[in-house]
């Protein structure tokens, strides 16, 4: 965490650390990025089948940068920096519609809590990994990777975009969505 004298980023610090996400996701803050802006909170998350499981079913980085001069880019003050990495099913590797589909889980997920953002950028990437000789009796794997960002418009509910990219990590890690008031079944998933 760097510069966590701003009473501002103070505020979206505790904002952040108050969100209670799914279960399933182990959060953990990191250093932070410390030349994009002058202020700015890192943290990485796993998505783990149950609480003991050491494999993760996904991965991913939650950046919060704040910059008080409002960068032009920006459009604002705020810009949260995101990736979400899982590995899915060989059989995906061809579908022309994936990265779509990775996109709209992170459109979804912020308009599903009716959060006010701009300037939204991303990339969805798809790897395939073939292996030979020596490695050849591997099979191949398929990895998704969404890595976004954009502009918070309300400070005050910075703890619900990192909410709502709680959610594109479990949709990435084939986690099915909760209601809400309901809690999660141990148990296979994908």
């Amino acid at each position: 965490m760097t510069g966590a004298g701003s009473a501002v980023f103070t505020a979206a610090l505790a904002d952040l650390r108050s969100v209670v996400l799914r279960p399933e996701i182990k959060l953990t803050e990191v250093p932070a990025p410390s030349r994009i802006a002058p202020y700015a909170v890192a943290l990485t998350a796993d998505v783990l089948e149950t609480a003991t499981a050491e494999e993760a079913m996904a991965t991913g980085r939650f950046v919060l940068l704040h910059d008080p001069s409002e960068p032009e880019p920006w459009g604002g003050a705020w810009r949260a920096v995101t990736y979400a990495r899982a590995e899915l099913e060989p059989e995906m590797a061809t579908d022309p519609v994936l990265g779509d589909v990775g996109w709209s889980w992170l459109v979804d997920a912020l308009d599903g809590r009716a959060l006010d953002y701009i300037a939204e950028a991303g990339t969805v990437t798809r790897v395939v990994s073939e292996s030979y000789a020596g490695l050849a009796d591997r099979p191949a794997t398929v990895e998704m990777e969404i890595r976004a960002s954009w502009t918070p418009v309300d400070s005050a509910r910075i703890g619900d975009h990192l909410a709502a990219w709680g959610d594109v990590l479990c949709n990435i890690g084939g986690l099915p969505p909760l209601p809400e008031g309901v809690v999660a079944l141990p148990g296979r998933r994908r």
